[in-house]
């Protein structure tokens, strides 16, 4: 059993130094089905959704995101990683600001394209396990994962803060059916901290830990397929047309990172030049700029619709 457990934590090890070389600023081991906690997120994410905080996100809905060993049979345990976004020439204009997440490459591609190799690796080393991708558009609880393995705590904000590269991570996932040393479950360090609920300026933050959809520019401005922004976004806009990281640039967690110097986090040069010209840009010049990028998803009717809300409102 010695040797079993000297291999095991051996694996473990090595698989997250994988995930670390292949350019993944942290990774961490947890083990299916999880502890007690899993199952009071499960429970926050119900009366989230029962209290139609997801809005017309209907895809938090599914019931797979509760069983992650739904995704993948005989799954055993789960490597989380995190992306650092925050790039050393990240745009910081008072106009038409887009949130940091999406200025550079299509974060999903990014790391599933890292994710992938890992995968490689783990089909050389471990030929007996099989493994799953994961991304935020799987079905999967997945920063309750991310705490799980402590690679970070769910911030007062919901997002995942880590103590050294703070909520600046985009975050992936590899379910595997292989046994692994799990990491220690991460601690909340937020203390007494509301920054990021008392500078919402829409108040979207109801509770700590609890956003409510409906009152999030980052909402708005993404997710929104309305003609017309409603009335109290519009006035609280303050230059975001994609996105928003008011309650990220307040977290005192957040103030001195490490910054990722690879092209793939530094924003794309038409987003660090925008300015109102763009509205004329016709459908085939916004294709060709949203390429690559996660910011495909805000349809060219909706970026013009967010930049006119903000010099309606100026």
């Amino acid at each position: 059993m010695d040797n079993l457990f000297q291999n095991k934590e051996e694996l473990s090890l090595k698989i997250k130094e994988r995930a670390i070389i292949e350019g993944f600023a942290v990774s961490r081991i947890a083990l299916i089905p999880g502890s007690s906690r899993l199952k009071l997120r499960t429970k926050s994410l119900e009366r989230w959704l029962e209290n139609n905080y997801h809005s017309e996100m209907k895809w938090m809905e599914a019931q797979r995101r509760k069983n992650i060993e739904s995704l993948l049979k005989n799954a055993k345990s789960v490597l989380t990683v995190g992306f650092n976004y925050m790039s050393e020439k990240t745009q910081k204009t008072k106009n038409f600001k887009i949130g940091k997440f999406g200025q550079g490459e299509d974060y999903h591609k990014v790391i599933y394209n890292k994710l992938k190799n890992v995968g490689r690796w783990v089909n050389d080393e471990i030929p007996d396990c099989k493994w799953k991708i994961c991304v935020d558009s799987s079905p999967l609880l997945e920063k309750a994962w991310a705490e799980e393995s402590g690679l970070g705590w769910i911030g007062k904000h919901s997002n995942i803060i880590n103590k050294y590269y703070g909520s600046w991570l985009t975050l992936g996932f590899m379910i595997l059916t292989k046994e692994l040393i799990p990491d220690k479950p991460s601690k909340s360090l937020c203390g007494s901290c509301e920054k990021c609920i008392e500078k919402c300026p829409t108040n979207a933050i109801t509770e700590p830990f609890v956003i409510n959809s409906n009152l999030c520019i980052a909402y708005h401005t993404i997710e929104n397929r309305n003609e017309n922004l409603p009335k109290y976004i519009q006035k609280n806009l303050n230059g975001w047309i994609a996105g928003c990281d008011i309650c990220q640039d307040v977290c005192p967690w957040n103030k001195s990172v490490p910054l990722n110097k690879n092209i793939e986090a530094e924003p794309k040069q038409w987003i660090k030049n925008l300015n109102v010209e763009s509205l004329d840009w016709d459908e085939k010049q916004w294709a060709v700029n949203l390429k690559g990028t996660t910011l495909k998803r805000i349809k060219p009717w909706m970026w013009k619709r967010n930049i006119k809300a903000i010099i309606n409102n100026q």
